[in-house]
């Protein structure tokens, strides 16, 4: 071999990522970078540490519910539903829990229907209709 081999080396530098946004913020960090002499920005959020932006002025849905005059209540159950619930249930001598059972309900429904507290269901009326066998709904 009658060459001279040279070795033609980069030198590689292998550094650290960069800090991220987070770990800029960082106490430790942010004291390392005063130390070095750094400048440091800081910025304090209008309303940082406070939930003033939920609670604070009146909004636009605010004003509006403030305006209403109706009385926004559910509708409840009306009371010849009620008496007609009932009255079908004793004609058959069933137990509202045995009425619950029959459509797939809970007893809960059956004593809210019975007592008016129940927002009225189309589908459970349907059901009612079916397993007494008496019209709920409409004239009779």
């Amino acid at each position: 071999m009658s060459g001279h081999i040279a070795q033609d080396w980069e030198p590689v530098v292998i550094r650290k990522k960069a800090p991220t946004a987070a770990a800029r913020k960082d106490e430790k960090a942010v004291n390392a970078a005063r130390r070095a002499g750094a400048e440091i920005e800081t910025v304090r959020k209008a309303t940082a540490g406070s939930n003033k932006a939920a609670s604070s002025g009146t909004s636009l849905n605010t004003r509006k519910l403030d305006e209403e005059t109706e009385n926004l209540t559910h509708e409840k159950v009306p009371s010849e539903l009620k008496r007609a619930i009932m009255q079908g249930r004793t004609d058959k001598k069933l137990t509202q829990a045995q009425l619950a059972q029959l459509i797939n309900e809970k007893p809960q429904i059956i004593q809210e229907y019975e007592s008016g507290k129940a927002i009225p269901n189309q589908q459970i009326i349907t059901k009612l209709e079916r397993a007494l066998g008496v019209k709920l709904r409409g004239k009779k």
